[in-house]
């Protein structure tokens, strides 16, 4: 197939140049095609095509064009001679072996010199050393002409210069602690800062060294002060029969026996009072409110003194100003001693009790050769609104010793 393919195109390219035609099959005019077809045992006959008939409209195109060419391709559609005495339009191939072709000539250009500085002698050199300074000058008179102008002085007014100083760390200052007042100082500062629209009450803190974990080393108690809270207590008593007329001679607010119990557990943890008394008999049935008053710290408790079978006792002493404390998690107790309208020497005197129950709930296994050494390590007082202010273990020794002396009169 590829011999015949190249067969034909030979013939096309006769048929187009308009060569004579040659006997193709005979080995004796065209021995390459013998040779092609010495493998092949048939004969070929060249084939002849119409030539295909030209447009009009292409005609009148490339009339104009052979009319009118352009100088670019007057090189390229110079005729080139054919064998048959006619002319072909010539190829870039053709033209690249012409002999007449126009030579374009390189252009030169003139080389280029840089010039050289001239050459200036001493004098010169001088002159342009003033000029320099005559510049500088210049430069320095319209630098004091911008500046006197930018900061008008008045004649009248001497304005100063504010001068920024330059930034430096600023070390913020410590809280430094308050040193130990006496106990009287305390006592009026904490009156003075007291400026609230209503009766502040007076507030103990004390930080006790022990270790609130340890069953042995738990501080609590009560006591009864001698000048009162300066508040009204509600007191509630759990007893029935002739306790209970007792309580009610005594001053006791509420009264009652099983009828109170169940009144408190189906109230919903409503409670009016601020003290709760109890006989013996009523401790195994205050077992359905111990939830209820546990939290609040009005169980009633043996070593506070709030169960007991003197009721009327314990209705006055609760009345005339009986106080509870109790450790917390922080070895810390809080207590309230009175009210800022009380005088100094009552609140004093308040103080001094507290500080002797204080003495007298000391754990027995905290050694210590002092009773205030390793024990109470500080004493603070304040208002409910106000500063705290230490006081001294001094000054606390000399009003627990008086608070002694009044119990022996």
């Amino acid at each position: 197939m590829a011999r015949v393919a190249l067969l034909l195109s030979c013939a096309r390219r006769y048929h187009r140049l308009g060569l004579p035609q040659v006997p193709l099959l005979s080995p004796s005019s065209n021995p390459f095609f013998s040779r092609a077809l010495s493998a092949t045992a048939t004969t070929i006959t060249p084939v002849s095509y119409p030539v295909k008939p030209k447009d009009p409209d292409d005609e009148r195109d490339s009339d104009a064009s052979e009319a009118a060419p352009s100088p670019r391709s007057s090189t390229s559609r110079r005729p080139l001679p054919a064998s048959d005495g006619g002319s072909l339009p010539w190829t870039r191939e053709d033209a690249r072996f012409v002999k007449d072709v126009p030579v374009i000539s390189p252009v030169s250009y003139p080389s280029r010199v840089a010039p050289l500085p001239e050459y200036r002698g001493p004098e010169s050199v001088e002159e342009g050393v003033k000029e320099e300074r005559d510049e500088d000058d210049l430069l320095q008179r319209e630098a004091k002409r911008i500046q006197s102008g930018a900061r008008p002085r008045s004649i009248f007014i001497h304005q100063e210069e504010v001068r920024v100083p330059f930034p430096t760390l600023i070390v913020k200052e410590k809280n430094l602690q308050k040193v130990p007042a006496d106990l009287l100082e305390a006592i009026r500062q904490v009156k003075a800062n007291a400026k609230r629209q209503f009766i502040e009450t007076v507030e103990a803190h004390v930080n006790l060294g022990v270790d609130p974990r340890r069953g042995d080393q738990m501080v609590r108690g009560a006591l009864t002060l001698p000048h009162g809270t300066g508040k009204s207590v509600r007191v509630a008593v759990f007893a029935e029969g002739s306790a209970a007329e007792e309580a009610r001679a005594a001053g006791a607010d509420i009264v009652g026996g099983d009828e109170l119990i169940e009144e408190i557990k189906n109230g919903g943890g409503k409670l009016n009072f601020d003290k709760c008394i109890a006989t013996p008999t009523f401790m195994p049935r205050l077992s359905k409110i111990a939830r209820i008053l546990g939290p609040r710290g009005l169980m009633p408790n043996p070593k506070l003194g709030s169960v007991t079978s003197n009721v009327s006792g314990a209705v006055k002493e609760a009345k005339s100003g009986r106080i509870d404390f109790k450790i917390d998690k922080t070895a810390i107790v809080h207590v309230g001693l009175g009210k800022v309208n009380f005088s100094e020497e009552a609140l004093r005197e308040n103080i001094g009790a507290f500080v002797h129950a204080l003495l007298v709930a000391k754990p027995v296994g905290l050694k210590k050769t002092s009773k205030y050494a390793g024990y109470v390590k500080n004493f603070s007082l304040c208002s409910t609104m106000g500063p705290g202010f230490p006081v001294s273990i001094q000054s606390l020794s000399a009003a627990a010793d008086h608070y002694n002396k009044l119990q022996v009169k």
